[in-house]
């Protein structure tokens, strides 16, 4: 089902463009709204959770998509700056009939976003997202509503989201269990620097914090998971036994060793399922990951007596395959990675937890426990695209992948498509030989470049 404002995740935008203002916003709420009321037993006045990551557009942002859910019947609950999944936590957990959350995720400070969470915390389907667009009016009303203050307050019976996820996260280890580890916390100036470090303090670790004083414009700003190279050179610093840093609004994260050298989500997602699989404990013996995760984690797992399904890129497909195959386990190689069993979203600060339990289990430091995978080498492209031109459409393109995907004979791969939340075409390609996938690869930025300007 074709959606035109809805991408990957939700709605996202620079903010004060033709989507990301305090007019859309207002506009979307009330189409949120309406189309909750119209939901087969429905409340009469449905309750709607908003958080919010640090960027100083979120206020105004919050106070007309909380303007837009009351005038349509909703029961707005302003939850503050809160990661995104202990939005989705405090969704399942109050029984709420949505969540929104008012964040561009690791994007710059400039933009903004709007994702939503149904009943239990689970994204929205493509299905209801089309819906809830139907519900959008044609244009845009003569005049734009003017920005509204916040004025929508918390309600005074809900325990604090906030409180309740530091409390849950911190339960997953041992009293005590960090007590003697230093570890460098990048919070990349987000939603998660009043969260991420009371969870690891509770757990007694040293935290050595970089991405911690957030000011509304710094957020991701050389910092967090999207740049991580201040993390690993800290860890080198300070002897620190890992690691880890978040994006904006938490819903991901990256782990360094303790040499500072990086592991992504692809190498988290097999130390766990590995791990997992030798104690019996993988559910369906299934690890779920998207068609970006290097093939290495297929034979990994295989190996290791498990099984691998592959999923379209983005979270929410990844649960959605999970649901399907009955697995708890999955995640994309951008660090987003989901245990069905405690969260029904991406939490970044869950999963450095479970990659640390596997550490307290084994006795090895990251260094030791990321040779459980062996990459397949790969390459990676991003061409800027204003028109995002249908890939049928582009022959040079076409034929350049035929080519190269004849030339590696089912031992590699390509994978073309534009990105759900951005202006850009991402090209990878995967083989058996290094020089092979750069040349592929090449070929194939040309050819985009020369078809899309």
């Amino acid at each position: 089902m074709r959606r035109i404002y809805f991408g990957t995740d939700g709605v996202r935008g620079t903010f004060g463009g033709p989507l990301i203002n305090p007019e859309f916003a207002e506009r979307l709420g009330s189409a949120v709204g309406r189309w909750l009321r119209g939901a087969p037993g429905a409340a009469a006045q449905p309750v709607v959770l908003v958080g919010r990551d640090s960027r100083e557009s979120g206020p105004v942002l919050e106070a007309a998509i909380a303007g837009g859910l009351e005038g349509a019947g909703c029961a707005v609950r302003l939850l503050g700056v809160l990661p995104t999944p202990a939005v989705a936590r405090a969704v399942r957990r109050s029984g709420a009939a949505l969540g929104v959350v008012i964040t561009a995720s690791h994007n710059p400070a400039a933009d903004n976003g709007l994702k939503f969470f149904g009943p239990g915390g689970r994204k929205l389907s493509d299905e209801q997202e089309a819906a809830i667009e139907a519900t959008l009016p044609a244009k845009p009303p003569v005049a734009a509503p003017p920005a509204l203050p916040p004025r929508f307050g918390p309600d005074a019976a809900t325990p604090s989201a906030r409180a309740d996820y530091v409390a849950a996260a911190a339960a997953l280890l041992p009293v005590g269990a960090l007590g003697g580890w230093r570890i460098v916390l990048d919070t990349a100036n987000g939603a998660t620097a009043g969260t991420s470090p009371s969870v690891l303090r509770a757990l007694g670790a040293e935290v050595v914090g970089l991405g911690a004083e957030p000011d509304g414009r710094n957020i991701n700003a050389d910092v967090g998971s999207e740049h991580p190279a201040a993390m690993a050179a800290l860890v080198r610093k300070t002897g620190a036994r890992l690691g880890i840093a978040h994006d904006g609004d938490g819903d991901r994260c990256i782990l360094c060793d303790e040499r500072g050298e990086l592991l992504d989500g692809d190498e988290m997602l097999t130390i766990l399922a590995t791990h997992a699989l030798r104690a019996g404990r993988l559910a369906a013996r299934t690890l779920v990951v998207t068609v970006h995760s290097n093939l290495g984690v297929d034979a990994a797992v295989t190996q290791a007596g498990g099984r691998v399904v592959r999923t379209a890129v983005g979270d929410r497909y990844v649960a959605e395959g999970m649901l399907a195959a009955g697995a708890t386990l999955g995640g994309e190689s951008s660090g987003h990675l989901i245990f069905s069993e405690l969260s029904p979203t991406g939490d970044g600060l869950v999963a450095a937890l479970k990659v640390i339990e596997v550490m307290l289990e084994t006795g090895q430091p990251l260094s030791v426990l990321r040779t459980a995978l062996r990459k397949f080498p790969q390459a990676s492209a991003a061409v800027p695209a204003r028109v995002k031109i249908p890939l049928a459409e582009l022959p040079e393109l076409a034929a350049a992948t035929r080519a190269l995907e004849t030339e590696l004979g089912g031992r590699g791969r390509v994978l073309v498509r534009y990105s759900g939340t951005e202006p850009t075409l991402r090209i990878l390609v995967e083989g058996p030989d290094e020089a092979q996938v750069k040349a592929g690869l090449a070929r194939l930025k040309a050819a985009a470049r020369a078809e899309l300007g």
